[in-house]
């Protein structure tokens, strides 16, 4: 499969089941999980079981994935993974915005880059009307980075929280940037 995306640093391309090992280092990192399970391990059977199905998920509306790898163009390091997936199977007007990026790939703008472009193609090329990302409100690094990407604050909300992690009793907040918004801002 082709790439589905290149930036000037990043290229991102469909997951595949050799990505297992880079998966499984990615979400035993506990500062990366921080904001998503407290930080605790994940083991390969999850990674097997749970996120590959939905890493490997093609959406109808697009006939391709919602989830890329992420590697650095460079070195073709794994730097962690995209998302930018329909949030309703048979369309594309609404997708979530996603990123998780291993430790050594924060703070060079990689996140920031990513989405910048992923928002460019889904605007431009996949017929979205509007991109949604959430994340804690104690999360601030994650915050920054979608009001870099030219997201708008949109609401405080609190989720439902199989079990309750550092900082969620403060809730959540999502984030957005319609077609109408980008056009005006560009």
């Amino acid at each position: 499969m082709a790439n589905f995306l290149e930036t000037d640093r990043l290229v991102l391309r469909a997951f595949t089941t050799a990505d297992t090992d880079h998966l499984l280092a990615l979400d035993n990192d506990p500062e990366v999980m921080r904001f998503m399970n407290d930080g605790r391990p994940t083991s390969r059977e999850a990674i097997e079981t749970r996120t590959l199905p939905r890493l490997l998920h093609d959406h109808p509306c697009w006939e391709t994935r919602g989830y890329w790898a992420t590697l650095e163009k460079a070195t073709g390091a794994f730097l962690g993974w995209f998302e930018f997936r329909p949030l309703e199977e048979h369309s594309p007007a609404v997708v979530e915005l996603g990123y998780r990026l291993n430790l050594a790939a924060w703070g060079h703008g990689y996140a920031t880059e990513g989405s910048r472009a992923l928002i460019r193609k889904g605007f431009t090329e996949l017929e979205v009307e509007r991109v949604t990302a959430n994340t804690m409100a104690v999360n601030s690094r994650s915050r920054r980075v979608m009001e870099k990407s030219g997201l708008s604050f949109l609401r405080h909300f609190t989720g439902d929280w199989p079990e309750a992690i550092g900082g969620s009793e403060h809730g959540e907040v999502e984030y957005e940037l319609t077609r109408e918004m980008w056009d005006q801002a560009r």
